[in-house]
């Protein structure tokens, strides 16, 4: 076997794709009985035909990310639903604000729309770049210079306490909860950048929602795998050192139990420094009907920012930092169904998909809490629940390793992990262990479901392992 992959989340599944279609023999291990990682479906245990999206639900970089579209989603059979709306942030007293598939519309009920299309208008003119910059390997010339200035202005403004130039409470609200997806203090470069392009991308590709659920990612990817010979073998944790080349995705802490004293000294003391960041508890809802939202806007939203105002989810992201559960923390919701009628099942019952931001390692169940935030802005939302299932997060890593204490960046949310990987390195996918590679979420460019940091640490292998300087086409 010339490869050997450990992990089949997206970035694991697509450095096994490259490598397969590149002609080398890939084998690939899973410690969970189910494939797909943090891009995983499963059915409700009481309601069957109510499916759950274990991490991921909304995927921003379906259609952007250069992975994902050049393996070309659509043409392998998976549907990608993009709403009209993209995401929608309650706000107490106030009209929700909306942030719109479409620029125009979001700024013309913004209470300061110029401010917002100072912000975004010239990045999405030039979204491709944003991508590139974003989403780049950080050791390369952008694509679009103009573009990664727009993106150094913004982040700038919006990374630092300047971040007042965004005018209108509905409109900085608006963008802090899109930032939110990077779980971080408030302002940072980190979330910034993370909100920059997931605003932009807002406006041009869309939110998509894969119809049936996230789970039909990796089974696309699955399928390509296997279509050039690749072999997955599910239920099998890895703890010894497999032979020939390895691609980790997952924790580079897990290094240090796999490979044990052939761990350089210098890079096992590293590895045993390393943390992780704040987590997230998941709730997921079985609903019987709509939402009985204050606001109706809000029920157009299949994504939904519940944090409050910008000040809230600012004071709420400080306190997870520093080890404390918020009163009001960061709520990420998600509904499904809104794109994707198929997930209501016949008797009308719907998912909610949710989040708490909470302190890492958090033993804390977050179910009450979510409910409450809910009843805020829709008084009469228990009346609507028909099941709620609840993992704090110290237990989210029973359903997926790599997220220890909840973290679901794998300890990339920092600049310094953005920039290095989780050791500083000139590249930071390999390892100083021969022939150990990373391709996880702590690797370039950070946490989404977008493939980048499987399509580096392969590009990677194939130049130093194998001599493969072009990296394979990927469409269908």
């Amino acid at each position: 076997m010339d490869v050997t992959v450990v992990g089949s989340g997206p970035n694991g599944l697509a450095a096994a794709v490259i490598c397969a279609r590149a002609g080398l023999s890939v084998q690939l291990f899973e410690a969970q009985p189910t494939l797909g990682g943090g891009a995983r479906t499963l059915a409700d245990p009481e309601f069957s035909d109510v499916f759950h999206d274990v991490c991921s639900a909304v995927h921003p970089l379906a259609l952007a990310s250069p992975f994902l579209t050049a393996f070309d989603l659509p043409a392998r059979g998976v549907t990608l639903k993009v709403p009209s709306v993209s995401y929608a942030n309650p706000l107490p007293g106030k009209p929700t604000a909306v942030g719109y598939h479409d620029l125009d519309r979001t700024c013309a009920e913004l209470l300061h729309g110029d401010s917002w299309r100072r912000l975004l208008g010239p990045l999405t003119d030039r979204d491709a770049g944003v991508v590139d910059f974003l989403l780049g390997d950080k050791r390369s010339i952008p694509s679009d210079p103009i573009a990664a200035a727009f993106i150094a202005r913004n982040m700038l403004e919006q990374g630092t306490p300047l971040w007042g130039r965004l005018a209108g409470e509905d409109a900085r609200a608006l963008f802090t909860g899109v930032a939110a997806h990077a779980i971080n203090r408030m302002p940072s470069f980190v979330t910034t950048g993370a909100g920059l392009m997931l605003a932009t991308l807002a406006h041009t590709v869309g939110w998509a929602i894969p119809v049936g659920g996230s789970q039909a990612i990796p089974d696309a990817l699955i399928a390509d795998l296997r279509a050039h010979g690749g072999t997955i073998t599910a239920g099998a944790e890895v703890t010894e050192p497999p032979g020939g080349v390895v691609l980790f995705d997952t924790a580079p802490t897990a290094l240090l139990s796999i490979y044990r004293n052939r761990v350089p000294a210098r890079y096992a003391k590293a590895l045993q420094r390393y943390r992780f960041g704040p987590g997230v508890a998941k709730v997921d809802f079985v609903l019987s009907d709509e939402i009985p939202w204050t606001d109706p806007r809000a029920a157009q939203a299949p994504t939904l920012h519940m944090g409050g105002s910008r000040e809230q989810m600012a004071l709420a992201e400080k306190e997870i930092a520093a080890g404390r559960h918020a009163e009001w923390p960061m709520v990420l919701a998600a509904l499904p169904h809104l794109a994707d009628p198929n997930r209501t099942d016949a008797q009308g019952r719907r998912p909610l998909w949710a989040y708490a931001h909470v302190p890492h390692g958090s033993s804390v169940d977050q179910a009450e809490v979510v409910t409450k935030v809910f009843e805020r802005f829709a008084p009469g939302f228990r009346d609507v629940v028909v099941a709620v299932r609840s993992v704090p997060a110290s237990q989210l890593s029973d359903h997926n390793a790599n997220l220890v204490g909840g973290d679901i960046g794998v300890g990339g949310n920092s600049l310094m992990h953005a920039l290095t990987g989780p050791t500083p390195r000139l590249n930071p996918w390999s390892t100083p262990i021969p022939k150990v590679y990373l391709c996880s979420s702590a690797t370039p460019p950070g946490g989404g479901v977008h493939g980048m940091a499987g399509l580096y640490a392969a590009r990677t292998v194939l130049r130093r392992e194998f001599g493969i300087k072009t990296l394979p086409g990927l469409s269908p």
